[in-house]
């Protein structure tokens, strides 16, 4: 429909054009008109002001100038009408759409801010839209957002850098702020906004030097992620236990159904009575069939492989592993 629109568009303009050169031409050629005066009656033919003629016209040139007038107006009223109504339906559509997308983000709650829909931003987005987490994408380039699946998305067309931008978004009510910009320097100056705008607000953003990790860190980053590390770990790991990376990889957390899951589910779920009890008081492993691989303590420690004998805290969480029936079966359970 849009290739139709502008397809319809380009017509009209290079209608335009040639009516306007046709008349021209014609007029300084047939009457030897200066191409001032052929500019000039062509114009008030088109236009039809009922101006008289710059000098008086043969039979041959009422003709030209009859055909003229008809063409033109048809011509010259499909291009006007058809610029006006792009022009119009543009406007009215992007109001629409940008008052619907801004009445959607002032109702989330608990959201999670996306800085950046560059390569890191579209795989983080692809990851909430999996787990169908409410998102709101800020970036200053407009046409990042033109494609498949763009009419979905919720999004900011702005500066993250920038408080007012940031309070669009929603960023006092927001749960998680994702910093994926490419300058570090950016990411740093989100981050200290944004831990200002929100004492209680998760922040993880990405790292291009070394150097940045610790300044985003005092900044208020909770977690730094360099990309470029990571990969050249990976890289190296497919070389030493290349059996196990491959396994390790195909433990899915992005809730498809074509592999291995994991999963992390809180305190509040597994005992929603609010009593503290072992693992092997929570039957998990008989409930739903996943398995319990991980313990992360409310003071943030980890244990793997926890005994079943190890007593469940409060605001600790558990984290499972299964295949994809299981881990519905978990969500089910668990109201997860």
């Amino acid at each position: 429909m849009r290739r139709l629109v502008d397809s319809k568009l380009k017509l009209a303009i290079v209608l335009i054009i040639l009516v306007f050169i046709t008349g021209i031409i014609g007029f300084r050629f047939l009457y030897d008109y200066s191409w001032v005066d052929a500019l000039y009656m062509t114009i008030i033919t088109i236009s039809t002001v009922g101006y008289g003629e710059v000098q008086p016209m043969g039979a041959y040139g009422k003709i030209f100038t009859s055909i003229f007038i008809i063409s033109g107006l048809f011509i010259f009223g499909f291009g006007l009408s058809t610029i006006t109504e792009h022009i119009l339906n543009k406007n009215n559509i992007g109001n629409l759409k940008r008052n619907k997308m801004k009445k959607r983000i002032d109702s989330f709650k608990d959201h999670i801010i996306v800085c950046g829909y560059g390569q890191n931003g579209k795989e983080a987005v692809q990851k909430l839209v999996d787990y169908r987490k409410d998102f709101v994408i800020i970036d200053e380039n407009e046409e990042v957002f033109h494609g498949i699946g763009a009419e979905k998305l919720n999004y900011i067309v702005g500066n993250a850098t920038e408080d007012e931008v940031l309070e669009t978004a929603g960023i006092e009510r927001a749960s998680t702020l994702i910093c994926t910009l490419p300058r570090d320097a950016d990411n740093l100056f989100i981050v200290l906004s944004a831990r200002q705008l929100n004492k209680e607000l998760k922040i993880i953003s990405r790292a291009t030097e070394e150097n940045s990790y610790k300044k985003l860190k005092l900044a208020g980053a909770d977690n730094v992620i360099m990309p470029d590390r990571i990969g050249g770990s990976h890289m190296a790991s497919l070389v030493v236990v290349p059996d196990l990376v491959e396994f390790l990889d195909n433990l899915s957390v992005s809730g498809k159904h074509d592999s291995i899951n994991v999963e992390q589910i809180p305190f509040s779920k597994v005992c929603s009575d609010g009593r503290e009890k072992t693992i092997a008081e929570t039957d998990i492993r008989k409930n739903t069939g996943c398995s319990i691989i991980g313990y992360k303590s409310p003071l943030g420690t980890y244990v793997v492989n926890p005994e079943p004998s190890l007593k469940l805290e409060k605001n600790s969480k558990l984290i499972m592993i299964g295949r994809p029936e299981q881990i519905d079966s978990l969500k089910r359970f668990y109201s997860v």
